[in-house]
């Protein structure tokens, strides 16, 4: 009898928190950015799970704490140039469809229930590569805290998107010699 009381009451307190939990919908971000480079030299850049920083200017230091690099269930932990810290698990990894998909165990960024992938698709004389994510808000209460709102979680996974897509962008047209006057999307020129 006393199992079925505490069972009784303790679902019951469970379930305030189960729906406020609800209250945070599902938000979605997705970037994508033309580089004149060949998709293999810009895949080069990014297809190391382990190395992040290799291409994203926000992060100072990239290191795999579980698994191996590049293989399912690998853990790497992001540090950023101003110390913050994100722990992230590879999902899934296709070198061949120049994919991978991760998502964020824990850190700094306004995010909960994070799910991210980066894809990196060749055409003619341009690569096109996509970031796109879906997650919540990192407060998923009915009245989240400043800071951790809806509007504050898209806002701050684009701009880490733009910032990343941008200097991959640079670093893979530097690569191949490769220039394009200012704001042109191409045709280009070798330097």
């Amino acid at each position: 009898m006393k199992k079925t009381i505490i069972t009784f009451f303790a679902a019951a307190l469970a379930l305030p928190i189960a729906a406020f939990a609800g209250n945070a919908k599902t938000l979605k971000v997705v970037e994508k950015i033309e580089i004149n480079a060949p998709a293999n030299v810009v895949w080069a850049k990014v297809d190391d799970f382990g190395d992040m920083g290799e291409w994203h200017p926000a992060v100072k230091k990239t290191e795999i704490v579980k698994g191996k690099d590049n293989v399912k269930g690998a853990v790497r932990v992001l540090t950023l140039q101003d110390g913050g810290t994100i722990k992230e698990k590879l999902r899934s990894y296709n070198a061949k469809g120049m994919t991978f998909e991760y998502e964020i165990l824990e850190g700094v960024l306004p995010v909960s229930s994070y799910v991210s992938s980066i894809t990196v698709k060749g055409g003619k004389g341009v690569t096109t590569v996509v970031w796109k994510g879906h997650f919540k808000r990192k407060d998923t209460s009915a009245k989240p805290a400043a800071g951790q709102d809806d509007d504050t979680a898209v806002k701050t996974i684009t701009n880490v998107y733009k910032a990343g897509l941008d200097n991959l962008k640079k670093i893979s047209e530097e690569a191949t010699g490769i220039e394009c006057p200012q704001g042109a999307a191409g045709p280009c020129y070798t330097k």
